[in-house]
């Protein structure tokens, strides 16, 4: 459709007019899911219109849900939705595995620190303990939809970062290296703000965009905390999608978390928080 579709004496602006066209080009399949837009210029072109209506026109169809605009990049067709599952055993490879998403992780610092009030309680360590941080990206196809602050304590986690990258960016081949062969969901306490600076930039996100803020603990399977962590994901890319409370599954080889009470394994106590 071009300029010759839009009724400019119909009453209806002509960047509404725009936004149903590109709408049904995308709801019809005439542009896939994936795929970059026109730039703004080429639209305004196509339609003989200022870049402001075009400009219009796209922020409608972002709040709507069928573009999302990357900063550097480019305006991109909306994928589906991750159902990102929150359960008693979360691990982000299996999640996007079984949506036909291709995982991958990376290292963006690491750090040793002492641990704070906050870190020692979560960790269940004396405050000033060593802890070792790792802040990492998930990517889905590619794409950044999960920024990670990871807090483990040492022992037994000294060199983690380094076993992070040597498995090939997965957290629970690290921890494995590390002698924790196996782990558990205790609590998830999730909240929704805007993103600051940095983790807008690390999701390719603009700042105006929410981002899911998830504070977690996992345990090891004697009941101790192993790891402490804060992860945000792109609201954009990720629902939180949590399992009905009432256990864990009983199939054969499925078992709790050994020490953990039935509070423990509730898989989310949720929280409302203000936006930044």
């Amino acid at each position: 459709m071009t300029a010759a579709d839009l009724s400019r004496n119909s009453g209806v602006s002509l960047w509404r007019q725009i936004e149903d066209m590109l709408a049904r080009e995308i709801t019809e399949g005439h542009i896939e899911p994936g795929a970059r837009l026109a730039t703004e210029f080429a639209l305004a072109a196509r339609f003989n219109v200022n870049r402001h209506t075009v400009r219009r026109a796209l922020a409608s169809l972002q709040e709507r849900g069928l573009l999302r605009i990357e900063q550097g990049r480019g305006i991109f067709v909306r994928e589906p939705v991750i159902d990102y599952s929150v359960s008693w055993r979360t691990r982000f490879s299996d999640i996007l595995i079984q949506q036909n998403r291709i995982p991958a992780g990376r290292l963006v610092s690491s750090d040793q620190r002492v641990a704070d009030a906050q870190i020692a309680a979560a960790l269940d360590v004396p405050v000033g303990h060593p802890v070792v941080v790792l802040e990492t990206v998930g990517t889905a196809d590619g794409h950044p939809v999960l920024v990670s602050s990871h807090h483990f304590p040492v022992p037994p986690c000294a060199g983690i970062d380094r076993a992070f990258e040597a498995g090939g960016g997965s957290i629970t081949r690290a921890l494995e290296a590390c002698g924790v062969t196996d782990y558990w969901r205790r609590s998830s306490r999730v909240s929704a703000r805007l993103p600051g600076t940095r983790d807008a930039r690390l999701l390719a996100q603009d700042r105006t965009r929410p981002i899911l803020v998830a504070e977690n603990i996992n345990v090891d399977d004697r009941g101790r905390p192993i790891e402490f962590g804060l992860s945000r994901f792109s609201g954009d890319w990720v629902q939180l999608l949590f399992e009905p409370e009432g256990g864990v599954p009983s199939r054969r080889g499925d078992r709790a978390a050994p020490g953990a009470s039935s509070d423990d394994a509730r898989p989310l106590a949720a929280r409302a928080a203000d936006p930044e």
